[in-house]
């Protein structure tokens, strides 16, 4: 019967890793956590539940740090989990099918449910969500990027039908604080990459992302939240750029 190794990656996930690892009952032969500088009950929640625990000393970025995860995974298959992610019960049966009758098939991608400020958002361009998540292992790996990397498999991915819940923003100031630290990230991979922006870029790209999302995507369909999110993505895109252009003139300072 194939094995199955899951791997996260954490920092200060100790309200989220407990409900994420118990959701992993009687799929997981192997769990692996990488984490990075956790001050807070992470690493004693992943040893309590038999996880291998990595804490390497320095943060390469998401793409990297997965990479690690998944070098330390001995499992047949490898899924890729967030900590504020959960398998429902029908989505590790469908698990089971897919790794145990495969059809030569080596990667899967499975919808993915997100919770924003109170309710689950099925429209604003979050659903359906697929992310490439199941492999064979060997057969992919993480790209190295610092932020929004993505599985990079060898071969044709398939989709499972079963969705798994992704309780992204409890509240607001979660909201903030990732904003904050994904536009930060983002906008330095951006300018190593030679973009370049101004602040009307800015005010333009957080307009476009807000309309983009609230009406092409039918964000509004989403009631409160829906608008709440479209702000948000707003926000993201517009920090982004003016981080970017912001880099430009520290560089020519």
């Amino acid at each position: 019967m194939p094995t199955l190794s899951v791997i996260l990656i954490t920092r200060n996930e100790e309200a989220n890793l407990a409900d994420c690892l118990a959701s992993l009952e009687g799929i997981a032969q192997q769990i692996v956590v990488v984490d990075t500088n956790s001050t807070d009950r992470t690493l004693e929640i992943a040893k309590l539940h038999g996880a291998v625990v990595s804490q390497p000393p320095d943060w390469p970025g998401f793409g990297p740090q997965k990479n690690r995860a998944l070098e330390l995974a001995t499992g047949d298959w490898v899924l890729s989990l967030d900590a504020d992610e959960r398998l429902t019960p029908a989505l590790r049966s469908e698990i089971l099918t897919a790794i145990n009758h495969p059809a030569q098939i080596d990667c899967f991608a499975i919808p993915r449910l997100s919770w924003y400020c109170g309710r689950f958002i099925r429209h604003s361009g979050w659903n359906p969500d697929y992310v490439d998540r199941l492999f064979k292992r060997g057969t992919a790996r993480f790209s190295t990027d610092l932020v929004h990397e993505r599985l990079l498999p060898d071969s044709q991915v398939a989709k499972l039908e079963n969705p798994m819940l992704h309780f992204s923003f409890m509240n607001y100031s979660q909201v903030l604080q990732k904003i904050d630290r994904y536009s930060t990230a983002s906008a330095e991979q951006a300018f190593a990459k030679g973009k370049r922006s101004t602040p009307l870029k800015a005010i333009l790209h957080g307009l476009w992302a807000f309309f983009r999302t609230y009406f092409i995507r039918a964000g509004f369909l989403d009631g409160s939240e829906g608008l709440a999110l479209a702000l948000s993505n707003a926000e993201g895109s517009y920090y982004r750029y003016m981080k970017i252009w912001l880099l430009q003139r520290q560089e020519k300072k």
